[in-house]
């Protein structure tokens, strides 16, 4: 088995390939150790202590390194990690959990209260997020959440890769809000939530 990487626009965060579906549906992401017991693989990566993000993809998974870890040192063991993980074919989430349930927790509900009035525009902004922005990001190794939509401000969270990167918030301001606006005349911004 030959697993590529790629660099994204976070010098912290490498994605990897394992040339087979990752997630059969949606994405999860792991950001602390614990939120890692889920999945024995996120668990294992978390283990090599230091790593301070992991997200599943389709068919990536990026990993974040901590602050100044250099991925000489790190991508072999992640790599080796990964091997194991795929070529013993093991689960992607522990048995018995919801680990491979991808719901929001509570603390990621929307941001606003959706108003009925705005339900046209919510579902020309999730189907352009669905449609132009989401394949754009997974190709960084990341994923976007949609979080809200009041007077003119969609509310956006940026995750995998994407979460922390330095140019994230250009992403969103220039990039996505940009084409947002372009198709629904009614966004007037866009905030990282």
């Amino acid at each position: 088995m030959y697993i590529e990487t790629e660099t994204t626009p976070n010098p912290s965060s490498l994605k990897f390939l394992p040339q087979r579906a990752v997630m059969a549906s949606g994405t999860r992401e792991f950001a602390t150790p614990e939120a890692a017991e889920a999945s024995p693989l996120a668990q294992a990566i978390f283990d090599l202590g230091e790593v301070t993000n992991v997200f599943f993809g389709g068919d990536f998974i990026t990993v974040t390194s901590a602050p100044g870890v250099s991925w000489t040192d790190l991508k072999p063991q992640v790599l080796a990690i990964l091997l194991d993980h795929f070529v013993s074919e093991a689960p992607l989430f522990a048995p018995g959990t919801a680990g491979g349930i991808a719901v929001p927790p509570e603390d990621d509900a929307m941001l606003v209260e959706e108003r009925a009035e705005d339900e046209d525009i919510v579902a020309q902004i999730n189907e352009l997020l669905e449609t132009r922005v989401r394949p754009a990001v997974a190709g960084d190794g990341g994923d976007i959440q949609y979080r809200g939509y009041r007077d003119g401000v969609v509310y956006l969270q940026m995750q995998g890769a994407c979460s922390g990167c330095p140019s994230s918030s250009a992403t969103l301001k220039h990039g996505i809000e940009g084409l947002l606006k372009h198709y629904v005349p009614e966004v007037v911004e866009v905030r990282a939530a």
